[in-house]
């Protein structure tokens, strides 16, 4: 009897296996693919919509042209999995059954318990957020004046947030907006916890642009006007964005195998299997064991490399074979802040960190070869300019 795969998320995780599974399995299980989105988002470019909304037209990519004819493509939330009965449950109460899972649908914000920030602040997870985020900050600044500007606060300071606020900076400079941009980190240094050079040139380009930087003392509360930081400190807001943190997804709570507690994210091995031989999760929906103390990061770069294992790993579960091990190859960071980019420990280079249009070039080309690898070169191309 056929086999029934199912993939959950159209994510770099889930579209990545998807396809690798597509390419594998050669008609032995009937492959459907759930996702919350009918569309593939190139998720570390979102930003740039903040900037431009056009820009969406070169970032997604509708499931319907990524997917094989043969394979099933329903667009819902997942509410529930039953791994007893290998049955999911999606938002319209409809399910599917499962032999094989590849938990695959990512994470949500996380908002550490924070007094009021989750009701008054927005997010950047999704199409559908950058796009609230670039009608935020429109309406705050047509609302403002130069006498008395629209204060924006973009709430953490590691890749998503240091990226968010250059694009509003440059939505800022591009249309003569009276915006204010503040960017609070609870911890010491922008980029907390990485190298000192990279964490102060992002710092210089942010300053650069006009954006005030706090850092040392967290976010404490927030009401409807004020975020509330330290002891002391408050800043009154009229748009606030929170990229502090992932957590897991809902769903992730309902599925019986070993998670964090915390989280809620999925403890899987090496090889993605979990604690149930027939569950597989990836990217930011798992903690994926690695050599040393830490699981696999919740990055880009991960889940583009974790994909092709797991997909594949996959189909050896069905075929009986044995299992592939995986090692994240960490290749280095490239970090955007508004039109200038950094590059840090790339692979294969003899500098660890510069910046200007070499940083620029490679990670336009970054963007580009993942476009190339799930839709091909036309595509790519397309979306280079605007990377």
């Amino acid at each position: 009897m056929t086999d029934d795969v199912v993939v959950l998320g159209s994510g770099y995780a889930g579209t990545g296996a998807l396809k690798r599974i597509e390419s594998e399995i050669d008609g032995e299980a009937d492959l459907t693919w759930i996702s919350d989105v009918n569309h593939h988002l190139v998720l570390h470019e979102s930003h740039r919509c903040i900037r431009d909304p056009d820009i969406q037209e070169k970032i997604t990519f509708d499931t319907s042209e990524l997917k094989a004819p043969s394979t099933r493509f329903i667009h819902s939330r997942v509410d529930a999995i039953d791994t007893d009965d290998r049955v999911i449950t999606l938002a319209d109460d409809s399910t599917v059954e499962y032999d094989y899972l590849l938990v695959g649908f990512g994470s949500k914000t996380a908002f550490f318990g924070i007094d009021g920030l989750e009701e008054h602040s927005l997010v950047l997870k999704s199409l559908a957020d950058a796009l609230e985020i670039h009608d935020a900050i429109t309406d705050a600044a047509r609302e403002a004046s130069r006498s008395d500007p629209a204060q924006v606060i973009v709430g953490g300071a590691g890749l998503s947030g240091i990226q968010s606020a250059g694009e509003i900076a440059e939505f800022r400079d591009k249309h003569r907006a009276p915006l204010d941009i503040h960017i609070v980190e609870g911890l010491d240094s922008v980029f907390p916890n990485n190298d000192p050079v990279v964490q102060a040139k992002l710092r210089k380009l942010l300053e650069e642009k006009d954006i005030e930087i706090h850092t040392g003392e967290f976010i404490g509360e927030v009401d409807d006007e004020t975020v509330y930081i330290g002891d002391e400190k408050q800043l009154d807001y009229d748009v606030l964005l929170w990229t502090g943190g992932i957590t897991g997804q809902d769903a992730a709570e309902t599925v019986d195998v070993d998670k964090d507690d915390r989280s809620n994210r999925i403890e899987t091995a090496s090889n993605f299997q979990t604690s149930d031989e027939r569950v597989f999760a990836i990217g930011d929906a798992a903690l994926t064991d690695q050599p040393g103390d830490q699981p696999a990061p919740p990055t880009a770069q991960a889940a583009w490399q974790a994909a092709e294992v797991a997909g594949e790993n996959l189909v050896r579960a069905i075929r009986g074979q044995p299992l592939k091990e995986w090692v994240y190859d960490d290749k280095g960071t490239l970090i955007s802040v508004g039109s200038k980019a950094v590059a840090h420990d790339i692979k294969g280079l003899p500098i660890d960190t510069f910046g200007g249009p070499a940083a620029k070039v490679l990670k336009k080309t970054v963007a580009a070869r993942w476009i190339n690898r799930v839709t091909g070169v036309g595509d790519a191309a397309k979306a280079f300019p605007d990377m």
